[in-house]
């Protein structure tokens, strides 16, 4: 039977299927035997370290060599009987696994939204099927990792000539916001403290001008005039489309299992350094005032002279999942006007899982 899969974060998904890195499918069975031969590396690592540890306590003069020479052969014995344990749980899954086709013993019970007709895998009730499948495949060392970022806080503009005290735009009234999907890779096969993260993200820039002021375009450029009437509300609007590119580094605790291992940094400090180009996919002024008595709303969409291409640095600096983020345009807003003008932020940044 053939399945059509909904899946409610459909967009997602296929963001996922553009920039996702191909990896290749490793069997439970393919998993349990590379489990060994990594416990019988990282006993030989312990093993080397530790006697790395006597010898240089035989040159200092705080043991002597026959003393050292005990020493070495009870770590050895201590590795090849931790070897011996752990090899013999894995090799106990593996028959398990061969015998059953299941490693515990009892499978697992999926769900998944779909449209189809029912066959022999499971049943199917009103598009929601429920499917029993007897093995898990985990994948022994996963450097790539996703998760989705959301970022929100204070925008400007950086004007060519002028300082922040002196911007057309409000300071508290400007905020942006920016919500995305990230992938982050492993730069090292041994070491996590340097990760390599690229994602998807969409971007809303704001600016709200002052003094009563809304955006013109006169066709020769962009510019903020006084609207005539009162107005309540002023806000210029840009979402971008992007994909952002950042080198993260920090420290990162691993935590080993019997068959896997992964790399945590929920509780670490991190630094990320890169930036971001996409495109803009729509520019948009709300305008609300009051004409005769009556309360007018206005939403007025149009190029403004915007530049089309977005580009920019950012960078953060946080704990765990919560950052300090900041952003950059190195593109100017708006293409023909004769002061540059370049857009820049800064908020709090959530990174989950």
């Amino acid at each position: 039977m053939k399945i059509i899969n909904l899946s409610i974060a459909l967009v997602l998904w296929i963001l996922a299927t553009c920039l996702s890195i191909a990896q290749e499918e490793v069997t439970a069975l393919e998993t349990l035997q590379k489990a060994k031969t990594e416990i019988v590396n990282q006993e030989k690592d312990a093993l080397k370290k530790e006697v790395e540890t006597i010898n240089k306590q035989v040159e200092n003069g705080t043991i002597t060599q026959a003393e050292a020479d005990n020493l070495k052969q009870e770590a050895a014995e201590k590795r090849a009987l931790n070897i011996e344990n752990r090899v013999a749980i894995i090799e106990n899954k593996i028959a398990l696994l061969e015998r059953n086709g299941t490693v515990n013993g009892e499978g697992k019970n999926v769900f998944s939204l779909g449209i189809g007709e029912d066959d022999a895998t499971g049943k199917n009730w009103f598009g929601v099927q429920f499917k029993h499948r007897d093995s898990v495949t985990i994948k022994y060392d996963r450097r790539t990792s996703s998760q989705f970022v959301f970022s929100f806080g204070l925008n400007n503009a950086i004007i060519e000539g002028q300082s922040l005290d002196d911007s057309p735009y409000k300071i508290a009234g400007s905020r942006y916001a920016e919500l995305g999907l990230v992938w982050s890779t492993r730069v090292f096969k041994e070491s996590n403290w340097l990760r390599f993260r690229y994602g998807l993200s969409l971007q809303f820039n704001g600016l709200k001008p002052t003094d009563n002021r809304y955006f013109v375009d006169t066709g020769a450029q962009t510019e903020l005039q006084d609207f005539g009437l009162d107005l309540d509300k002023s806000k210029f609007r840009m979402d971008n489309l992007v994909v952002p590119i950042h080198f993260e580094i920090g420290p990162s605790k691993r935590i080993d299992k019997e068959d896997y291992f992964r790399y945590n940094t929920s509780n670490s400090v991190k630094v990320g350094f890169g930036g971001y180009a996409g495109i803009n996919l729509g520019t948009r002024q709300k305008l609300k005032f009051e004409d005769d008595g009556e309360e007018v709303k206005q939403k007025l969409k149009a190029g403004y002279n915007t530049n089309s291409l977005i580009y920019g640095l950012s960078g953060y600096i946080g704990y765990g999942d919560i950052s300090l983020y900041a952003k950059y345009d190195l593109n100017t807003i708006f293409k023909d006007n004769p002061t540059e003008q370049r857009n820049v932020s800064l908020g709090i940044r959530w990174d989950w899982d």
